[in-house]
Parts: structure tokens; sequence; C-alpha cells
């Protein structure tokens, strides 16, 4: 017994070292392969192959203050009866794909951190940016009521801090969304050691952060720690240290305000009306939809109470206008509990967990209004406003940044599109509609109030009737404009699987076995 023991610890032992032999090696079971190019051969983040960098594969990361929403097919229009007369919204089926949006709207505090931003890097040398950017506080006031002090307070006393920033028009909302994403992809940064804390501190000016620029190679930067792993993955093939790219997953899409499409899908929450996909691959809901709904909160409750048994039994779904003089109802019994915006995260979220997407404010999408969507248009990611952009080029053929530290950029000639097959132009905004193929004119200030800035708005606001709360409906402001029922919230693309992380793409079958 004694020698049979001593042998199997004498061969266990020799296995050991031959193992561990073979490691340092860079063989054997626990070598660590680099990864091959499929089409070539030649090795993946290898500087002695040429250093080709390849990120692996990894699941999109859900931006701050975000929901996923899966992608899919919808009827687009309206649900209601058009009461209006307007039949600016016909319906016609279109798929949208999977993308993000805000879980509620943006609020008052979300914009003061914006503002406070704005003025510690600008208001020395640019503080017209920083005025530009403050929201009409005097959309408040009014000939025949006393609203002064939400003139005062509404935006700036804490206890409006969770409330929806109202009187923002919709470049305003536009800026905002472009600030937000510069400023999440640098925090992105800084967490992965690319960056440091302390480079906050030395911007100003044209030397603020701003990732086109960053990727273009126009902002350095103070470098902060970094783990060996990714000093190694942030290298070229010399040694020397690189900037992130968005080849290398590091940073997040741009935030940007949801189409007029995203918005309604997302609103209408579809998704509860089916199983949905299982955490295991393979197995997913069925195709249906039921009743065709009208209001966010689904086919379950097609009115505005709550019908669920209990406490909340009876009481409003959404912050709305009821009638003539009703915002909210009677001294202690109050329908609604707010007669102006509610919180953000008040009244009952959909299906995707999405709240306020019936009531409280109105809210800018990204679309140029049209009296009618063309019912030939496109039917995946439908929207108006396309105003194709590229990079600008200086005599030395280089990009460049403007005086804030944004990347320049520049429209798209008409000349640069003529030979293309899927667009001759460059501005299509009026394309079908407004452009000499359509033979349509709209005469702004004459004829109508439509032009190529009128944007679209979507929902229903605290001072609107209910018919105004369907997804489905649709109204339009110019873009410099700015009222107390319209706020916005942002969206951001989605890359990769359209169902989801964890989840692949397509319906992947097993080969099937060669017959001899």
């Amino acid at each position: 017994m004694h020698r049979l023991t001593s042998v199997s610890f004498l061969l266990g032992a020799s296995v050991m070292l031959s193992m561990t032999a073979c490691n340092k090696n860079g063989g054997g079971a626990f070598s660590k392969k680099k990864e091959k190019s499929t089409a070539t051969g030649w090795n993946y983040n290898d500087p002695k192959m040429g250093g080709f960098s390849v990120a692996k594969n990894k699941d999109q990361q859900t931006g701050p203050g975000l929901v996923f929403v899966q992608g899919g097919t919808f009827a687009m229009g309206a649900t209601e009866q058009d009461v209006m007369a307007d039949w600016n919204n016909i319906p016609r089926r279109i798929t949208v794909s999977s993308f993000y949006i805000d879980e509620s709207e943006v609020a008052n505090v979300h914009y003061r951190e914006y503002l406070h931003w704005l003025r510690r890097m600008y208001n020395e040398s640019f503080p017209a940016v920083y005025r530009q950017a403050l929201p009409d506080t005097l959309v408040w006031r009014s000939e025949l009521a006393y609203n002064e002090p939400l003139v005062e307070y509404y935006f700036r006393h804490p206890a409006y801090n969770d409330y929806p920033v109202v009187g923002v028009n919709w470049k305003q909302a536009v800026d905002y969304c472009k600030w937000r994403s510069n400023r999440v992809n640098e925090m992105m940064l800084i967490e992965k050691g690319l960056l440091s804390k302390t480079d906050m501190n030395n911007q100003a000016d044209d030397n603020t952060f701003d990732t086109k620029a960053y990727t273009a190679g126009l902002y350095e930067g103070i470098p902060g720690k970094m783990s060996k792993q990714t000093k190694e993955q942030f290298r070229n093939a010399d040694g020397s240290p690189r900037t992130a790219q968005f080849e290398d997953g590091v940073m997040l899409p741009n935030y940007r305000l949801p189409t007029e499409a995203e918005w309604e899908y997302a609103a209408l929450g579809y998704i509860g009306q089916n199983p949905g996909p299982s955490k295991k691959e393979g197995k997913r809901g069925e195709e249906l939809i039921m009743n065709k709904q009208v209001y966010s909160w689904g086919t379950n409750n097609s009115g505005l109470r709550d019908i669920r048994r209990g406490a909340w039994q009876g009481q409003f779904l959404a912050n709305f206008k009821r009638g003539s003089g009703d915002n909210m109802g009677m001294a202690g019994g109050l329908n609604d509990r707010a007669s102006i915006p509610g919180p953000i995260t008040a009244y009952f979220p959909n299906t995707f967990g999405i709240y306020n997407m019936s009531g409280n404010v109105s809210e800018w999408v990204l679309d140029v209004y049209r009296p009618l969507n063309p019912i030939d248009g496109d039917d995946f990611n439908y929207f108006r406003g396309n105003k194709f952009q590229t990079t600008y080029m200086n005599g030395e053929n280089e990009p460049e940044k403007d005086s804030l530290g944004h990347l320049k950029m520049r429209d798209v000639t008409d000349e640069e599109s003529a030979n293309r097959l899927n667009y001759q132009k460059g501005d299509v905004i009026n394309y079908l509609d407004g452009d000499t193929l359509s033979q349509v004119e709209y005469g702004y200030g004459v004829t109508s109030l439509i032009n190529d800035k009128s944007h679209v708005v979507k929902g229903g606001s605290w001072n609107d009737r209910a018919y105004w709360l369907s997804p489905g409906t649709r109204r339009y402001m110019q873009e410099d404009m700015a009222t107390n029922t319209v706020g916005f919230r942002c969206a951001m693309d989605r890359v990769g699987s359209p169902e989801g992380n964890k989840f692949k793409t397509g319906n992947l079958f097993k080969k099937q076995r060669q017959k001899r």
C-alpha cells in the first residue's frame, strides 16, 4: 500500500511539472492562445503580427437612466376617434429596431446639472452659451392667472427637483442630449483608467471632452490609473499608448431625442401581451397583440382609472385635466393629486417600465412635422428629418474642433450624394412632402404654420384632456419655441442582439451531418 501511494504521488507530481513546463513554454492546457482571424490566420491583438486590435464581443451596457425596449412591428397611428379631424396620424404598420429610452422625463435637477457644467466650462469666455441654454421660465406667465410663483420657483426650488423640466425648446433639448452623451462616455473612460478625474479640473473652452473629438485624436486628456490588462489592450503596434475607439466597446452610442415611431412604440409597450423572451435561448413568446389599446398602460385597463382591487382602485393612472376648470379634483379627494406636472416617477408605468408616456408633460421627439406620414414611406425605422452630415476637413485634410471643443461637422452636399443608389440629396427633410416631386408647398405664415423647423410633440400633458393621452396623437411646435406643458426624454441606439443582452441574433441551427 505504501509503495503504491508513493508511486501515485510521484506520477501526479511529474504530470503537474510537465503541465507547468508546457504553460511556461506557451503550450499545454493552461496556455493563453491568441485569437486568430478566420479570414487570414493572423493573430489579433498581437504586436508581433501587426497589432490589429479586436475587442471581445460584449453586450451593450445600459446607460444611466435608460431602459431597454425590444423592437418589433406595430401599427403606428391613431387609436382614438379623430375628434380634432386632423387626419394626421392614419395607422400604418412599421417595424422599429430595439433601442433604449429614458425611464422618465428629464427633471429640473438633471437640467440644472447641465447648466452648472456649462457655466463652469464656458462662462468666462463664452457666457452666451450658458444663457442660451436657460429654460424659459416665463412660459408659466399668463394674462389672466397668478402664476408668478411658478415663474420664480418651479425650475430652481428643491421642492421641484424631480419634476420634469419645461420651457425647453427643441434645440435646447438636442444640445442637452449631446452634452449627456459626452459626460457618460467621459465617466466610462475614467472608470477604465483611460482618463483621470483630475482631468475635469483642467477643462475649459475648446479643451473640453467631446466624444467625437476624442476618437478623432483631438483631445488627449490626462490618463488615470490603468490595470495591466487595460495598458496591454490600449497600445499601438510600437508599444505606445493609444486612445479608445468605438471598436473597443468602452463607450456608448449617443443619447438623442427618440424618433416619433420609437416614442409611440415605447409608449404602447406591447411586450405585455405576450410571454416575452425567456432567459433560456430558444424559448420565446408568441407573436400576439391583443385588442388595440388606447393609453400607454395596456389593454388590461382601457380606461383612465386603476381597476385593480385595493387602495388604488378608482384612482387616476395619469396626470391630466379632467375637464374645464378641473386640474386635480376636490379637496380631500384629489383625483390625480397634482395641479401642475408631478414627479417624473409618479403615476402608472407601462409594461416596459417607462413612466408618464401618457400625461404629466408632452414631449419633444426628433421628427420634423408633416400633416400626413407618407403611406409609401419607409416601413423600417421610419423618421422624417434627415439632414446628413460628415466630418469637416481643413485645407490639410485634417479634422478640427470648434471653440467649444466639439468636432466640426458639415452638411453633405447634393453633389456628393448624386451617384448613390440609396439617396441623392444631403437634405431630405422634404422628401415626398414639400419637394418638387411631391408638388406640395407649405407657405409658412401665409397658408400654414408648418416648415422645416416644425417638430413633432407627442403625448398629453397635465393641462390636456384625456384625448391627447393616447400615444397615437401628435401635435407640433417650432423648434425655438417652448411652453409649460412640453418637456423631453432621451433615447439611445441599441447595438447587438435585438432581444437584449445574453441573446444571440438570428436563428442558429446545428450543422447537419454530411452523408458519406
